[in-house]
């Protein structure tokens, strides 16, 4: 069990990283409450032993009763999506603004929440034209309404903990990839390619696939969180990635060497709000929080691989 906190509540976590991070804490032996509205997480991905509360974020009597007797917050609840946030531009900032407004209303009117570990992105950062790896005071100019909201919601986050006398850390994730992550066709590309090879599709690379990324796999990041959770800096910001730059080139390549397909990829424009380089400098979180990623792209790939093509058999 953590020994600063013992009851804790997330947010989004019957989605893909807050079901693996709520794994984690009970398995620390802490008291877990989930609130969540579905309309992308699932029930049965909540692990037995954590409490639920079904309802949006932005319901403050849900997030109430969700956050009664919380003394930490794991706010992942957010709309994920760079390429259709200027489609739903104005739900994106509902979502990921207004609803982390709510979340740290609900908690200091809970007045038992001593921290809150809010999530952001990777897509708050300005390209890195020199090909070289953002650190947290990298210019952040984001290229899409996303990367707009998570930035407005990170300067709130600890604005309002500072004000209201909570400790506030921010995660700046990059593309997270892993086991249970759920088919959506704006995010984890791994997740996407497998599914359409594994239908005889031709997937899509936006660009000429000369992108770089910094793929992080699930359990690194739930290893950030509880870093995050352990550490005592307050108002503070860091990177959670693998340090490591990959070309889309490279991880289609290597998805179809496992998979044992060959299959050429389709080439569409570049889409707006896509990033050309982005991977993460993370010295800030090895240094002050003791994170180290542990679980590689290339070495990941093919238990991931298996896991995907697993759930989508089954989905037939």
């Amino acid at each position: 069990m953590s020994k600063r906190f013992h009851r804790a509540c997330v947010t989004g976590g019957a989605g893909f990283i807050g079901s693996h991070l709520v794994e984690h804490l009970l398995r620390l032996g802490m008291d877990v409450t989930v609130i969540d509205d579905l309309s992308t997480g699932r029930a049965s991905r909540i692990p037995p032993g954590a409490r639920f509360v079904e309802g949006s974020i932005l319901d403050l009597a849900k997030s109430g009763e969700a956050m009664h007797g919380a003394e930490i917050i794991f706010h992942l609840a957010a709309r994920v999506a760079i390429r259709s946030s200027f489609s739903f531009v104005v739900e994106d900032a509902q979502t990921n603004l207004v609803g982390t407004a709510a979340v740290l209303q609900a908690a200091a009117a809970a007045r038992t929440v001593r921290r809150v570990i809010s999530t952001s992105s990777m897509a708050v950062y300005a390209d890195s034209l020199t090909k070289r790896a953002v650190a947290e005071d990298h210019p952040t100019l984001p290229l899409s309404p996303y990367g707009v909201s998570k930035l407005a919601a990170e300067q709130l986050t600890h604005l309002y903990c500072a004000q209201a006398g909570i400790e506030s850390a921010v995660l700046r994730l990059f593309n997270t990839f892993g086991p249970g992550q759920t088919l959506s066709p704006y995010v984890g590309v791994v997740t996407i390619f497998v599914n359409q090879l594994t239908r005889g599709e031709q997937p899509t690379i936006f660009g000429d696939g000369l992108q770089m990324r910094d793929f992080v796999h699930v359990l690194d990041v739930v290893q950030g969180f509880s870093r995050a959770m352990s550490g005592r800096a307050s108002g503070e910001t860091f990177n959670i990635g693998s340090g490591q730059a990959t070309t889309l080139n490279w991880l289609y390549r290597s998805v179809t060497e496992v998979m044992q397909i060959k299959q050429p990829p389709l080439h569409a424009p570049f889409a707006a709000g896509e990033l050309l380089c982005s991977f993460a400098d993370i010295s800030k979180a090895i240094r002050e929080l003791g994170y180290q990623p542990r679980y590689g792209l290339a070495e990941s790939l093919p238990a991931v691989i298996e896991e995907i093509c697993t759930a989508a058999a089954a989905s037939v």
